[in-house]
C-alpha cells in the first residue's frame, strides 16, 4: 500500500504525516490491519528497538474531585462505586511504589484527584517524590495532580520528579462536551508549565468517548505540536455512574488503528500503552506493542488491570524485552527530558497526499461496534488505599 510506504519513510525521518494520511490510517479496513500493524512496527523500532518500559501507578488521592470531566469514575456527581480516601502519607506511598519496582516498573506515576495542587499538596508530594527516589536508585518518578499554578511545577522538579502527566484527552474543538469546569487552553497552560520547568512533558488522550477520526488526528497534531516526551493512549473505561457509561464505540481493530495513527505521528516519541487496553484490545493486546513502546504495568487509578505477571509474559512471548533502569529511553536526538525542536522535519509533509486520499475513500468494511462488556470493567478493590496486597 502506498500509503503505508509513505507513513514509514516520514516516520523513519521524524517528519509530519498529512492530516489526509492520518485520517486514512484510520480509514483502512480490518483486512488491512495487519499490514497498518507492521508499517508503524517498523516506524517503533527504528526508535525503540523491542524495548518495553513499564510504567506503574500510584493513586495518591481517589474519588471526591470537584471537577466534571465525563469519563472520570471520579468526577463530581460520579455514582461509581470506587474507592474513596484522602491523601496517602508519604511512607504509603512509596511501599505501593516498590511493588510496581519489583515487578520492573522504570516510572512511578503519582496521582491524585482534584482541579490542581494547593502549595501545600506540592510539599506533601515532594516528600513522597524524596522517599521513592531514596529507596528506588534509578526509578523515574512522574506527577499528575491536575492544574499547576506558577511556580509549582519547578518545585516539584527541586523535589526530585522527571515529569509531569497532563492529558489532553481529546480535541479543542470537542474539550466542552467532556468537562465545563475547566478548559482545553488551562491543559495546554499545564503542559506549559512542565516543560518550562524542564519536566519530561507527558500528554496524551483518551480515545472511545464518541469523538470523530477527525477529533482523533485534531488532537494527535495538538499534541505533536506540544511536543511531550510520553503520549499515552487511553481507551475509555464506561463506568456505571458516569456520563458516558454507554460509550461502547471501541473495537479492538480500531484500537489498535488508533496506536498506529498516534505512533506515525509521533515516531520517535514515548508512546503508553494505557488505561482501558485490556477492555477493548482483549486478546490482540500482544500486537499494541509492536506499536507501543511503553505500557502501565498492573492496575489503574479506580480500575484492575491484568495480573502483573500476565503483563511480563505477555512481553516476554511477543519477543519483547522490559527496559531496564540503565537505559535512556528516548532516542539521543530528543536528550534527557527535551523535545526534538525543529529537527523533526518539514512540518507540512510532502506527497502522498492522493494515495491517502484514496485510502480514505475506499470501500472498506468497517468493524461492527461491539456489545458492552462490562464484565471487563473491574473496579480496584487492592493496593493503594486499601489494607489487600496491590497488583504488580
Amino acid at each position: 500500500m502506498d500509503l503505508l510506504n509513505t507513513l514509514v519513510e516520514k516516520g523513519l525521518r521524524r517528519e509530519l504525516p498529512t492530516r489526509e494520511e492520518a485520517l486514512a490510517v484510520l480509514a483502512t479496513s480490518d483486512d488491512d490491519l495487519l499490514d497498518v500493524v507492521a508499517a508503524a512496527g517498523k516506524v517503533r523500532r527504528q526508535w525503540f528497538g523491542r524495548r518495553v518500559k513499564l510504567n506503574y501507578l500510584v493513586n495518591l488521592k481517589s474519588g471526591l474531585c470537584p471537577e466534571d470531566c465525563s469519563y472520570c469514575s471520579q468526577r463530581l456527581g460520579s455514582k461509581a462505586e470506587i474507592l474513596k480516601y484522602t491523601w496517602l502519607k508519604p511512607d504509603e506511598a512509596s511501599r505501593a511504589a516498590a511493588a510496581g519496582v519489583a515487578g520492573g516498573a522504570k516510572r512511578v506515576c503519582l496521582v491524585a484527584s482534584g482541579r490542581g495542587p494547593t502549595d501545600r499538596d506540592v510539599d506533601r508530594v515532594s516528600k513522597t517524590i524524596e522517599a521513592i527516589k531514596e529507596e528506588n536508585e534509578g526509578v523515574e518518578v512522574c506527577a499528575c495532580l491536575g492544574l499547576l499554578s506558577d511556580g509549582q511545577a519547578e518545585r516539584l522538579r527541586e523535589a526530585g520528579a522527571d515529569a509531569y502527566n497532563h492529558n489532553l484527552n481529546t480535541s479543542e474543538g470537542t474539550y466542552g462536551d467532556i468537562t465545563t469546569t475547566h478548559t482545553y487552553a488551562d491543559r495546554v497552560d499545564t503542559v506549559n508549565k512542565a516543560h518550562a520547568a524542564g519536566l519530561s512533558a507527558c500528554s496524551g488522550l483518551i480515545a472511545g468517548m464518541g469523538e470523530s477520526d477527525e477529533d482523533l488526528v485534531d488532537v494527535v497534531f495538538a499534541l505533536r505540536e506540544l511536543d511531550p516526551d510520553s503520549v499515552p493512549v487511553n481507551f475509555l473505561i464506561p463506568f456505571e455512574g458516569t456520563p458516558l457509561a454507554k460509550e461502547w464505540n471501541l473495537t479492538p481493530q480500531r484500537a489498535l488503528r488508533i496506536l498506529a495513527m498516534v505512533r506515525f505521528v509521533c515516531p520517535d516519541v514515548e508512546v503508553r500503552l494505557a488505561g482501558g487496553r485490556e477492555v477493548h484490545l482483549r486478546t490482540l493486546q500482544p500486537l499494541a506493542l509492536h506499536l507501543a513502546n511503553s505500557v502501565f504495568l498492573g492496575d489503574y487509578l479506580t480500575s484492575e488491570g491484568q495480573a502483573g505477571k500476565a503483563d511480563l509474559e505477555m512481553i516476554a512471548d511477543a519477543g519483547f524485552e522490559v527496559e531496564g533502569t540503565d537505559t535512556t529511553t528516548l532516542p539521543e536526538h530528543r536528550g534527557a527530558v527535551g523535545g526534538c525542536g525543529s529537527v523533526c522535519g518539514d512540518d507540512e509533509g510532502s506527497g502522498g497526499c492522493h494515495d491517502a486520499s484514496a485510502a480514505a475513500e475506499a470501500e472498506a468494511a468497517p468493524s461492527e461496534v461491539p456489545a458492552a462488556r462490562t464484565d471487563l470493567v473491574a473496579v480496584r478493590r487492592r493496593g493503594a488505599g486499601t489494607d489487600l496486597a496491590p497488583n504488580a
